[in-house]
């Protein structure tokens, strides 16, 4: 569909120009030099590029026509690109599935001048040899412009499909604009090569080849010059992005720190216990951790730093154990936890600006593994001590059978943040455990503040299947079980005391379950339920996505599709352990995440963040009132340039206040971003 411009910011569709059962694979527009005339290249399936002119068709209107097709792949074109050469003759590229790039140049020729191209026997000894031309003609505003075009190189080099094939951008001069004749390319072969003529003998060779070697991308899907082409970029099928430019000198590419993040649905995210990290699990498969560096001058600027897992099933939701330790779920019935190894620990504080010795002596900290690995055709990262590493000078050799190399873990000291293929096989953190005993796909995971007991629960459609169990963090022992929801617990919330567990479910109820005291017979379960709702008491009338409780745990929070949040009264607090609503109010739409901060404002105002299904994302401040009066405030109501423009899955107050006044906020949504904000508590 080609669409005109109007002059209005607004655009019309023009033209429909069909394929038949093919389809076309990549486009690209240029603009005859000193003329307003627009031709248009199609690379299809067919082999052929496609060459389209507007021109004068019978009628008032002007339409694209198809002039010539150009021959030669062999395969798939994947990819073409124009450009305007300083003489004024027209550059065309195109590469494809045959692994080849072909150059065209298309050249103005005088209307009923034939250049006749002789053949060599003709030639005379001071004559040059042409290549074969193929004209073609048509008529634009009833003048007639004819070209002749003609194969001026074909390129070799790539070893696999070329997915893009790029232009260097014109470089402004002072009196008009140079087109350097540079080309990049980039492969399945996971490199990126650019080309230029010899300026001797104007043949087109290999300039500059990068790229990258190991890990597990399927390569690289399209590259690009930067406007003043010292630098390129790529992005591959992870989803990142790889970066190189000129050093200082001009003469050595090196690779460069550029951003990184989920490439799907961002399903949960969790700060660590100190607030100095998130870390987020995706359907990517991927869990990545973001933090602060201060490897520029000091200046703090987020980056992915590790990717801790890097998993064969979609990730769903994870809980931070303590700093150094965490468990996921995914889409499947068993929940893996993950220790940091200390060669991560070393990188953290070295990118992060803390003091290595302190964090080393800290117990979550002690008896670390070297890093991590993954074995061939395996889903579990396997701890590598010191001991362990293969030397530099040994080259290992696999065993026959072995169809697919183990990716081994290599030491570094970093003193920027990771490049992508860093990330995939340098920075994976250890499996220590697997946790079997649900039935169907893990849901949600919760964490109490000690860090020494974790509540799961899964997928599921009858009371059977709905329980949570709780497990001991040190031994990973099966403590209990817990029973009171008919359908899957969409999310679970530890007191801040860690007495209380709180669960939210589908089938639109909450419970409450209390810690044993000492004073309990010790064949009692750990925690025993101590109050909830059900069909017949159950206030939300849709699903509860969310829940939180408040900073001094005397009351909690449950959030639900009927766009209503909820403030209860602690059962614990309340007389016989039942209770009714404290506090409502309604939302615009949906609520999917709420969150309270740990620390309270004047006046004990609760801080409280609300995520919506429509992607934006509400500060309210909450006080209980004597009176029943409503004690909800709103703040700010953030829009979707600030927020998300898809479903917020949650959000996360940082545990921790930045210059004890900035209360930093995590969010997570299905448009695939992390997201994060910062307010000043002092001025709420």
């Amino acid at each position: 569909m080609i669409w005109k411009d109007l002059g209005t910011n607004e655009f019309s569709p023009l033209q429909s120009i069909s394929f038949g059962s093919g389809f076309v694979l990549d486009i690209s527009l240029v603009c005859l030099p000193s003329e307003e005339v627009p031709l248009l290249a199609c690379g299809c399936d067919d082999h052929k590029v496609h060459i389209y002119a507007l021109q004068d068709d019978f009628k008032i209107f002007q339409t694209f026509s198809k002039v010539i097709s150009l021959q030669g792949h062999e395969d798939w074109v994947r990819a073409v690109d124009f450009c305007v050469e300083d003489g004024g003759d027209i550059m065309l590229a195109s590469a494809g599935q045959d692994y080849l790039i072909r150059i065209w140049r298309l050249s103005s020729r005088q209307a009923g001048i034939d250049d006749v191209i002789k053949s060599v026997k003709q030639l005379s000894i001071d004559e040059e040899i042409k290549m074969r031309e193929n004209t073609f003609s048509f008529t634009h505003k009833e003048k007639k412009h004819m070209f002749a075009v003609r194969l001026e190189s074909v390129l070799s080099g790539h070893e696999n499909w070329i997915y893009s094939i790029r232009w260097q951008l014109p470089v402004v001069m002072e009196t008009s604009n140079h087109q350097p004749m540079r080309l990049l390319s980039a492969s399945m072969d996971k490199t990126m090569i650019t080309w230029m003529p010899d300026l001797d003998s104007g043949v087109w060779i290999e300039q500059m080849r990068v790229g990258e070697v190991g890990g597990n991308t399927l390569g690289l899907y399209g590259g690009m010059f930067a406007p003043d082409g010292r630098s390129i970029i790529a992005h591959g099928y992870q989803g990142a992005f790889h970066q190189w430019s000129l050093d200082e000198g001009g003469k050595q590419w090196r690779p460069v720190v550029t951003g990184s993040g989920h490439f799907d649905e961002v399903e949960d995210l969790s700060w660590d216990t100190g607030g100095q990290f998130v870390l987020s699990v995706s359907k990517d498969q991927t869990t990545r951790l973001h933090a602060p560096t201060t490897y520029k001058q000091g200046k703090e600027i987020w980056y992915e730093i590790a990717r801790p897992q890097v998993h064969g099933y979609d990730l769903q939701c994870l809980a931070v154990i303590n700093r150094y330790k965490f468990a996921s779920g995914a889409d499947e019935k068993v929940i893996r936890a993950f220790e940091a190894p200390r060669n991560f620990i070393e990188n953290f504080c070295s990118l992060c600006g803390k003091e290595l010795k302190t964090e080393l002596q800290k117990e979550e900290a002690q008896n670390r593994p070297e890093g991590a690995s993954v074995p061939a055709l395996g889903l579990s990262n396997k701890a590598v001590f010191t001991g362990e590493r293969v030397p530099d000078d040994k080259e290992l050799q696999p065993h026959p059978n072995d169809q697919y190399p183990e990716v081994y873990f290599t030491p570094m000291t970093l003193t920027e943040p990771p490049t992508e293929e860093q990330l995939l096989q340098n920075t994976l953190w250890p499996e220590t455990q697997k946790l079997y005993g649900h039935g169907y796909e893990i849901f949600s995971l919760a964490c109490d503040p000690s860090g020494k007991v974790l509540a799961s629960a899964c997928k599921a459609a009858k009371a059977d299947f709905a329980g949570i169990i709780l497990w001991d963090t040190v031994d990973w022992t099966q403590l209990c079980s817990l029973h009171s929801h008919t359908l899957t617990v969409t999310q679970m919330a530890f007191s801040h005391n860690g007495n209380f567990l709180l669960s939210v479910s589908r089938d639109r109820t909450w419970a409450v379950y209390r810690k044993k005291t000492a004073d309990q017979p010790e064949s009692d379960p750990l925690f025993s339920k101590l109050s909830g709702t059900d069909k017949k008491t159950a206030v939300h009338t849709r699903i509860i996505w969310s829940c939180v409780w408040s900073p001094n745990d005397e009351h909690f929070f449950t959030a639900s599709r009927d766009k209503k949040i909820i403030v209860w009264q602690n059962p614990g607090l309340c007389e016989g352990g039942d209770c009714q609503p404290v506090d409502s109010v309604t939302l615009p739409d949906s609520v999917t995440a709420i969150d309270v901060s740990s620390y309270l404002l004047t006046d004990n105002r609760h801080l409280l963040a609300a995520g919506l299904d429509n992607g934006r994302i509400t500060l309210y401040t909450w006080k209980h009132t004597a009176d029943k009066s409503s004690g909800w405030v709103l703040l700010a109501e953030l829009d979707q340039r600030q927020s998300h423009h898809l479903t917020v899955k949650r959000i996360r107050f940082s545990p921790q206040l930045r210059d004890k006044k900035i209360q930093e906020i995590a969010s997570c949504s299905l448009d695939h971003c992390v997201k994060l904000y910062r307010t000043d508590i002092t001025k709420l």
